[in-house]
């Protein structure tokens, strides 16, 4: 009969402490109502970079049934004193947490943080984070390189394409790519993508030119430009306008691009886009404010969790199959069997095996190179901080302009 009696009041206290949890999550719920959020851009929605953000924060507030009016949203913030001021002003409209979106907002947002203890302020792209003694300073990213390497297995398949029906030879599968810096985040695109395109067509080589700026429209196409009169058989770009797309579609030339689809600028043209889905960050980011929870001071999205995304493949102009290949790829990245960066599909200096490497993890103003990276035949992109640090130059990338033209 004790027993019997103690399984009853142990069910009656189970059941307590779930209908608490559920009160507790009705409350969050409605708490989120009051829940003002800062959102901070380099551009407008003009840029692809900078919508994508934008579109995926209205999506984040549209999941957690928030209203349009609770987004304090600032455009065309560049990387200086406006980005605290702009942060400033979201503190002073009730924000509890601010995010911006370019890595040279990082030390704005940092400054704002150290004067407002009581709000969050989360940055994209940013190395800061985990070096500096902030409670509430935050930086996030994603595996984007497994998207770029996704993208760059649809590359290799068209320029297979192009060799089979004769447009030219296997020699020939010269492919350009339009930069913004010589970042690591850059780097680590640009060889993620040409690795994947590699996978498929290991006759490919790939050229690079910098523009020194995220969004020049102008230089950006010129770049495009110029790699296609040297030769190049299709264009990728880490930049953030139209100018690259534009030129692939006046030269009909293939273009894979990043962010969103061009398809509308490049029908004839366009294959598929490599995007880093923002949605689940921001909903992780406003629930943990809204819960008082930590956030994670460098947080890294995946294929898994939703935040690196192949947008819908252009038949018209990809190769048969590419739609299958990409899917196979992502799901071999979700099982953790396929690795971008295994050192025994790439060389580099001339043909020398990556056996050990030391990045520049924990950022200082020297760049010192500080952290082994490499384990088991794999360099370790963001396992130690969520920003992308490959900055290894392989072989079969020329880099043609260093000093952005």
């Amino acid at each position: 009969m004790k027993k019997l009696l103690a399984v009853v009041l142990a069910l009656v206290m189970i059941m307590s402490f779930a209908a608490c949890g559920t009160k507790k999550t009705e409350s969050s719920k409605s708490d989120l109502s009051t829940l003002k959020v800062g959102l901070i851009t380099l551009h407008d929605d003009s840029s692809t970079y900078d919508k994508n953000f934008i579109d995926a924060m209205y999506r984040a507030l549209e999941n957690l049934g928030m209203s349009k009016d609770q987004l304090v949203l600032y455009t065309g913030v560049g990387e200086d004193e406006a980005c605290y001021n702009k942060a400033k002003e979201c503190v002073n409209q009730g924000c509890k947490v601010v995010f911006a979106d370019s890595f040279g907002h990082e030390d704005y947002l940092i400054q704002a943080a150290g004067e407002y203890p009581d709000v969050q302020f989360c940055h994209a792209t940013g190395t800061k984070a985990h070096t500096v003694n902030l409670d509430n300073f935050a930086n996030s990213f994603a595996s984007i390189y497994e998207g770029r390497y996704a993208a760059g297995i649809a590359a290799g398949m068209k320029i297979n394409e192009m060799i089979e029906a004769g447009k030219i030879t296997a020699e020939q599968a010269l492919m350009g790519y339009v930069g913004a810096y010589t970042y690591a985040e850059v780097m680590s695109g640009y060889t993620s993508f040409y690795l994947g395109a590699k996978s498929v067509c290991p006759t490919v080589k790939m050229n690079v030119k910098f523009t020194g700026s995220w969004y020049d429209y102008d230089k950006e196409k010129a770049a495009a430009e110029s790699l296609i009169s040297d030769g190049c058989v299709l264009i990728s770009q880490h930049a953030d306008s139209y100018g690259a797309p534009d030129a692939c579609q006046a030269a009909k030339v293939p273009n894979i691009s990043y962010n969103g689809s061009t398809k509308d600028v490049g029908p004839d043209t366009y294959i598929v886009s490599s995007k880093i889905d923002w949605t689940p960050y921001f909903e992780y980011m406003i629930n943990c404010v809204n819960e008082g929870k930590a956030i994670e001071k460098d947080w890294t999205g995946t294929v898994e969790t939703g935040s690196v995304k192949l947008l819908e493949v252009n038949d018209a102009v990809a190769a048969k199959g590419t739609q299958e290949a990409i899917d196979k790829a992502l799901a071999d990245f979700k099982a953790g069997t396929l690795k971008v960066f295994d050192t025994s599909t790439f060389t580099y200096d001339n043909g020398k095996t990556l056996e050990s490497y030391k990045a520049d993890v924990d950022s200082d103003e020297k760049f010192e190179k500080d952290t082994e990276v490499v384990k088991d035949g794999v360099f370790e992109e963001s396992k130690y901080r969520s920003a992308p640090y490959f900055d290894v130059e392989i072989d079969g990338i020329t880099l043609l302009d260093r000093n952005y033209g």
